[in-house]
């Protein structure tokens, strides 16, 4: 998406500075003076298209996404996503987290794509870019128009999320697995409160995150946890690993899928700025891990992978799928074979 593919949505007001950077006829910019909302601009967008095709190229395992935002007040430090923002001329850093692009028509266009000859019903993954239960949702609500979309045209979707707002639209979860196959995942990398303060100070606390997975199982839908990231000398230790999956066991999870924090350019630079500021003797060994690309290598990620999958087992796990979809079927009718089902994962 370039702000060249977008029109103003009527009835607002462009500053002078957004009219510079945009394009008079491309945006408007919104500020709510509200302790939640304070120091984010909202750029409110008419996107022409919604549906999403992943490149080629990528390691996602799914064709097609859907993005109601763009840029995260959930401000991650270490948010692969980062770069996307210069691409809209904006900066990866502190613009990433505070300046939102809100595709205000998105429920709309969903809808009307998903009812085009030419969709086939694919199956569509939501939050693997940015986080459609960030803040911002709380006030533009897309998400249940995109949900009730989804619904009445029975595609199959998963949401992959850090987001406690989601419970709002659980209705429509509900009934959208009772039509077609839905998978929800958590993002839980640890549970540490004092690096969730610094790492992910916009999101809700990892045991309200688990709190999602508890509620979501309850109602039904099952829920696997993408823990990630796990981050190198700062949540990866034994006892560190433990705790965390012990604590994804109890909230009732049928998945938990380790991933190791990658660096990509955009976010790496803001990672390591981060990491300078608070853990400055990390730097070095940092520079070393990482010395090769975006990944940490392969000996340090396998031997991650083995002991989170090792505590699983011993907590009583199911298989590392996050996100597994489900489709929930009235008591008379016979239970499906499902294929292997999508998963989500967050690269």
């Amino acid at each position: 998406m370039r702000w060249e593919n977008l029109t103003v949505e009527s009835g607002g007001h462009s500053r002078a500075a957004d009219t510079a950077l945009f394009g008079a006829d491309a945006v408007v910019s919104r500020t709510f003076d509200t302790p939640e909302f304070r120091g984010i601009t909202f750029h409110e967008v008419r996107a022409r298209s919604i549906i999403n095709r992943v490149p080629g190229a990528s390691r996602m395992p799914f064709e097609w996404t859907v993005n109601p935002y763009r840029g995260c007040s959930h401000a991650c430090v270490y948010c692969f996503a980062r770069k996307t923002h210069t691409y809209l001329d904006l900066d990866p850093g502190l613009d990433f987290d505070s300046q939102i692009v809100v595709k205000v028509n998105a429920p709309e266009l969903l809808r009307r794509q998903l009812g085009s000859r030419r969709w086939q019903g694919e199956h569509i993954a939501m939050g693997t870019n940015v986080d459609c239960y960030q803040r911002a949702e709380g006030r533009y609500r897309l998400m249940p128009g995109i949900l009730a979309a989804l619904r009445d045209h029975a595609n199959p979707f998963s949401i992959l999320t850090k987001g406690t707002l989601i419970l709002r639209d659980l209705d429509l979860l509900v009934q959208s697995a009772q039509v077609t196959d839905v998978g929800v995942s958590v993002s839980v990398g640890f549970t540490d409160p004092e690096l969730w303060r610094t790492v992910e100070p916009g999101t809700p606390a990892p045991e309200r995150r688990l709190d999602v997975v508890r509620t979501l199982a309850e109602h039904g839908i099952g829920c696997g946890v993408l823990m990630a990231p796990v981050i190198p000398f700062l949540s990866d230790q034994p006892a560190q690993l433990r705790a965390t999956v012990q604590a994804i066991a109890a909230s009732g999870a049928t998945s938990v899928t380790p991933l190791v924090l990658h660096l990509r350019p955009g976010a790496r630079e803001w990672f390591m700025a981060w990491l300078g500021r608070h853990h400055p003797y990390l730097v070095r060994r940092y520079e070393r891990l990482y010395a090769d690309g975006a990944y940490a290598p392969k000996w340090y990620q396998r031997r991650i992978t083995r002991q989170v999958h090792e505590l699983a087992q011993e907590y009583g796990i199911g298989p590392t799928r996050a996100g597994m979809p489900r489709r929930i079927l009235p008591p008379e009718a016979p239970e499906p074979v499902v294929s292997e089902p999508t998963q989500l994962t967050l690269i």
